[in-house]
C-alpha cells in the first residue's frame, strides 16, 4: 500500500498544473477510480477541509495517506507529492548555476 501511495501522488504531483482546482479530475482519478482508497463523499469532504488549509493538494495528499495507512501512509503520500516538484526546481537550480544565461 505504501509504494502505491508514493507512486499515485507523486503522478499527481508531476502531472497536477494550474493549482489544486485544475488538479481536481486527476485526484479524483487515482484514489477513487483506480485504488478506490476514498468515496466520493469522503472525497469531497477532504477536499472541502483541504482548501480551508495552506498548500490544498499537499494538505489532501497528507488527508488521503493517513486516512488508508494511518501516519506512515500521510508521510509517504506528501513526500510522494512534494518529490517532483523538489526534484523539478533541484534540476533548474543546477542548470541556473552551470549555465548562467
Amino acid at each position: 500500500i505504501y509504494l502505491q501511495l508514493f507512486w499515485a501522488f507523486f503522478q499527481i504531483g508531476l502531472f497536477s498544473f494550474g493549482g489544486g482546482y485544475a488538479a481536481l479530475p486527476l485526484i479524483s482519478q487515482q484514489v477513487i477510480s483506480t485504488y478506490h482508497w476514498i468515496s466520493q463523499n469522503t472525497f469531497t469532504d477532504l477536499i472541502t477541509i483541504s482548501q480551508m488549509t495552506p498548500g490544498p493538494l499537499g494538505q489532501f495528499s497528507t488527508f488521503v495517506g493517513q486516512y488508508v495507512a494511518h501516519l506512515p501512509g500521510a508521510l509517504i503520500a506528501t513526500f510522494g507529492c512534494i518529490l517532483p516538484s523538489c526534484i523539478l526546481v533541484s534540476l533548474l537550480a543546477y542548470f541556473y548555476v552551470n549555465i548562467k544565461i
